[in-house]
């Protein structure tokens, strides 16, 4: 058989037990060359190849020696191979350089992996991440349509091409808004995100960017509007100013003109608006039949409507439960961005009605380490919150959002363990779990 050019291996990490390739030889440490005798990318082309009952799979052993194997299986049957990265490849990053990009925002000396901006349709396929669309070549779009790989979640933010160049400081930003009609007719599901600059992309141009944006319904199935985020690093970058609280009200007001006219034409509110702005504008959320069933969760919509909604449910469940009793006093306190105090505030008062004998103390922590203008938990450090919380009354337990800390849970944005913030603060750390059923579970767990 003559064989096309290999392309590059792929090294395989683990061998699932009493799996195909268990039972085939395949052992940690081998190399998967190609599929039937196509070279394999990453983990799309690996998934879609062997999603077939028959297949001749090539395997290098680390001593050179090449085994062919026939595999009969059933379909979608998984192989049992893991590989050293989930991608099966390296990640894109990204080549644009936004004048509102956080990472440029970040002082020195954090974790390496959080320098690293991604722009990659695979991990907007895997993960939700946001993807501005320059760096497509043709056969990439090709790939998302012929695998069908959706939703894709696009960085909008205008649909003005000079204005796109200009703010994400790429040549090709304007022209790759034609992605968007590919993907369109294509019939491709779509998120859409807007990045708020005041000034800048906001007023008159948002409105022109949301009226652009409404011919993609019902395949780009939703717009999220954001307000950029600042910090306090941001000598010698883009001069952009924050929204205030008016500034707010005003966004949501121009949003609302599109949500209902929209809803009552295609049953999809389509523009959302980020938690930020309801509570920088002191303005009630809407209710969950408002956020069409959360397509833009993982970017900030919605999300404190859904932790609401949650804590509700898990409290009813929760009263009703006559084994749930605080036999003696319970003290614990909680620490949270200034933006979601009010409402931690408020659910936790709801706790110490419900359950006598429970006492929650709620600190608002001064995100100092970026400025004061970032007030969202998750960019909160060990720094600050070891600087405020020291001499404050913290009970037996400290909880913190899991957004909080690392992906392995050992350490802070900054660097500080939760072992050692522990050991200054002299209370244990509960991580707790990022829906409004664990936080109520988290409080009232048995000491």
């Amino acid at each position: 058989m003559l064989r096309s050019p290999r392309g590059k291996s792929h090294q395989i990490k683990e061998v699932t037990a009493n799996s195909i390739a268990a039972e085939m030889g395949v052992e940690k440490g081998d190399f998967l060359l190609t599929i039937d005798d196509n070279n394999v990318a990453d983990v799309f082309d690996y998934r879609m190849m062997t999603a077939a009952t028959r297949l001749e799979v090539l395997i290098k052993k680390p001593s050179g020696e090449e085994w062919l194997l026939e595999i009969d299986k059933e379909e979608d049957e998984d192989l049992g191979l893991v590989f050293a990265t989930e991608m099966m490849d390296e990640y894109r990053s990204c080549g644009n350089k936004c004048i509102f990009c956080f990472i440029k925002q970040m002082p020195p000396g954090l974790r390496e992996t959080l320098y690293f901006k991604d722009d990659d349709t695979r991990l907007s396929f895997l993960q939700g991440n946001y993807v501005s669309l320059t760096n497509l070549t043709d056969e990439d779009i090709d790939r998302i349509i012929r695998y069908r790989l959706q939703p894709i979640n696009i960085s909008i933010h205008t649909s003005d091409a000079k204005l796109r160049t200009l703010m994400m400081g790429n040549p090709l930003a304007g022209e790759a808004l034609a992605v968007l009609d590919r993907l369109f007719a294509a019939e491709i599901t779509m998120n859409g995100q807007i990045v708020l600059c005041k000034g800048i992309n906001d007023e008159s141009k948002l409105t022109q960017t949301l009226d652009d944006l409404v011919k993609y319904l019902p395949y780009l199935q939703s717009v999220s509007v954001v307000p950029a985020g600042l910090t306090k690093h941001r000598n010698g970058l883009y001069p952009l100013v924050a929204y205030d609280h008016e500034d707010a009200k005003k966004v949501l007001a121009l949003i609302e003109n599109y949500r209902e006219p929209l809803f009552d034409q295609y049953q999809n509110h389509f523009v959302h608006a980020a938690d930020e702005w309801y509570l920088m504008a002191g303005e009630y959320l809407p209710p969950m039949k408002a956020y069409d069933n959360y397509p833009q969760l993982a970017n900030g919509v919605g999300m404190m409507r859904l932790f609401l909604d949650e804590f509700a449910e898990e409290m009813a469940k929760s009263k009703q439960k006559t084994m749930i009793s605080l036999s003696a006093p319970t003290v614990i306190s909680i620490a949270t961005g200034e933006l979601a105090y009010s409402y931690i505030k408020m659910m936790s008062a709801q706790m110490e009605a419900a359950f006598p004998g429970l006492t929650i103390h709620v600190y608002p922590i001064i995100n100092h380490f970026f400025g004061g203008g970032v007030t969202v938990s998750g960019l909160l450090t060990g720094e600050d919150l070891t600087t405020q919380l020291k001499g404050c009354e913290l009970g037996e337990r400290l909880l913190l959002p899991v957004n909080i800390v690392s992906h392995d849970r050992q350490s802070l944005l900054d660097g500080m363990t939760v072992t050692k913030l522990q050991n200054a603060l002299q209370v244990t750390v509960d991580i707790v779990e990022s829906s409004g059923r664990d936080f109520v579970k988290a409080i009232i767990r048995s000491k």
